[in-house]
């Protein structure tokens, strides 16, 4: 058998449902999963660059731009000077850090309930499973982002 085409099949599987019920939940606050993915980098490496953001999230500027501007009408963040003057720095505002509050038990109550089961060491084995495979495409350069010019 060919492990290595069942767990990439397998993690195919995984991914689109859990994404569409982790947006159902977070829908219950208006928000979708790029949403919440800055806000929650925001509140735990709190302030950050648009170029932090999206290497974070491994995808192209303008489209943390898109959603960084969505989360700024929102009054969620807020733009800060950073050291350099020409530098932008995202930082959560008062209203954003409470909804990171409201949204982070709603996000607790759902990862606890799909991961009943699950031992704590398997969990840990899978984290670092997830880990190395993420370095091993990002050193063979398929994860870089923000490289293309289109």
């Amino acid at each position: 058998m060919n492990y290595s085409r069942k767990f990439f099949h397998k993690l195919l599987m995984l991914y689109r449902p859990f994404e569409k019920r982790l947006n159902s939940e977070l829908g219950k606050h208006e928000l979708h999963r790029a949403q919440w993915t800055i806000i929650y980098y925001l509140e735990n490496f709190n302030p950050a660059t648009l170029v932090e953001l999206s290497n974070y999230q491994g995808v192209e500027k303008p489209t943390i731009t898109r959603t960084v501007g969505q989360l700024e009408e929102l009054g969620y963040v807020v733009q800060v000077r950073g050291k350099d003057k020409r530098e932008k720095r995202m930082q959560l505002t008062e209203a954003g850090k409470q909804l990171y509050q409201e949204v982070r038990e709603t996000v607790d109550a759902y990862e606890e309930e799909i991961l009943r089961g699950i031992s704590e060491e398997d969990l840990k084995t899978a984290i670092r499973v997830m880990d190395d495979i993420r370095k091993n495409i990002t050193q063979s350069g398929d994860g870089e982002v923000g490289t293309s010019e289109t």
